[in-house]
């Protein structure tokens, strides 16, 4: 049995073992970031603090073994006066000369900032033993995100941003960053990473202004510029199928590109609607596959999901397994959120 439920505090020891598969700015192996990103997810949900600060954490439990196998996260808002969405404009620059007649088409990256910036979905991480599991818990783990932004839609941006990992080095060096940041910082990729999820003054002050033609990088470095790595080609395959595209910005770190969608027009977000829950004996792999979740004052969990089977009734009911109820905590009668995908 498997469910999804809002992050607490205490859960720090699991989440920073499952942190050490992936190790990105969103969710580091660091305990200390760890802390302070599960503080902040308590009181998001709790909703003690500004609707542009907040920061969800979910994971997903194995409930038979009592154990966090996996994350994920949104940023309500990711680009604030204090702290900027920054990022690489992907562009290109004609040059013709009549003497010569020679045409070129030069690339180029450009510095930006977002002071007003979308919602941002990232922290996605599932234990490599669970991955290809039958209830196909990493989908799950991705579409809660859009089913809770569509449940508190007030809270979120009108665009949505999703930034993909590129291809790194075996270390988990960025190529880009060694040739480009490091020779503008001083800093290795690790501690830049790092560093900008507090404090990303360090880019405005050092970076160039100036574009920056990328014929001057090696033909490895450019060959790796919004570049989706082979780890992250599932989650592009399914970001371009719920609607969204590539932005053309990259990641001004390791190059990855950033992907971003209008939030009412993704698809998960505009298909998930409120039904009732009826019961029934057996929903077998045949059936419609839907991510469910409900909210529950009070209660501990009070935001829980879990992907599962479901058989649409005509009463417009769904009916789902006693196994199905008891992750959500929910009976016949009683009304959860569903997003079909």
């Amino acid at each position: 049995m498997f469910r999804i439920r809002q992050s607490y505090r205490e859960d720090v020891d699991q989440i920073l073992a499952v942190a050490e598969h992936l190790d990105t700015v969103n969710l580091p192996h660091d305990r200390k970031h760890i802390e302070a990103i599960l503080a902040l997810s308590e009181k998001s949900f709790a909703e003690t603090i500004p609707p542009h600060e907040r920061e969800y954490v979910f994971v997903v439990e194995d409930l038979t073994k009592k154990k966090v196998i996996g994350t994920s996260m949104i940023h309500a808002q990711h680009g604030t006066k204090r702290a900027p969405h920054v990022f690489f404009r992907v562009e290109s620059e004609e040059r013709y000369s009549y003497t010569l007649d020679r045409y070129f088409v030069h690339q180029v990256l450009r510095i930006g900032y977002n002071y007003d910036g979308p919602t941002e979905i990232g922290g996605l991480i599932l234990l490599p033993e669970y991955r290809g599991n039958p209830e196909a818990l990493g989908k799950a783990l991705s579409y809660v995100r859009f089913l809770f932004i569509r449940m508190h839609r007030p809270v979120f941006r009108s665009r949505v941003l999703s930034e993909l990992l590129p291809p790194l080095e075996a270390d988990g060096t960025s190529k880009l960053w060694e040739h480009l940041g490091r020779n503008f910082t001083g800093l290795n990729y690790q501690e830049a990473d790092l560093l900008s999820k507090d404090n990303k003054e360090f880019i405005a002050a050092l970076f160039p202004d100036d574009p920056i033609h990328t014929e001057l990088l090696p033909a490895d470095v450019r060959a790796v510029i919004g570049v989706v790595g082979p780890e992250t080609k599932g989650v592009e395959k399914m970001l371009r199928r719920i609607g969204f595209e590539y932005a053309g910005q990259i990641d001004p770190f390791d190059g990855g590109p950033h992907f971003m969608a209008t939030t009412d027009a993704i698809t998960i977000v505009s298909g998930a609607r409120t039904a009732v829950i009826a019961s029934v004996d057996d929903a077998d792999g045949e059936r419609p596959w839907a991510v469910l979740a409900c909210e529950r004052a009070g209660q501990r969990p009070g935001f829980r999901a879990t992907g599962a089977r479901i058989i649409p009734m005509e009463d417009g009911s769904i009916g789902v397994t006693a196994e199905v109820r008891a992750r959500l905590g929910v009976e016949p009668g009683e009304t959860v959120w569903v997003a079909q995908g």
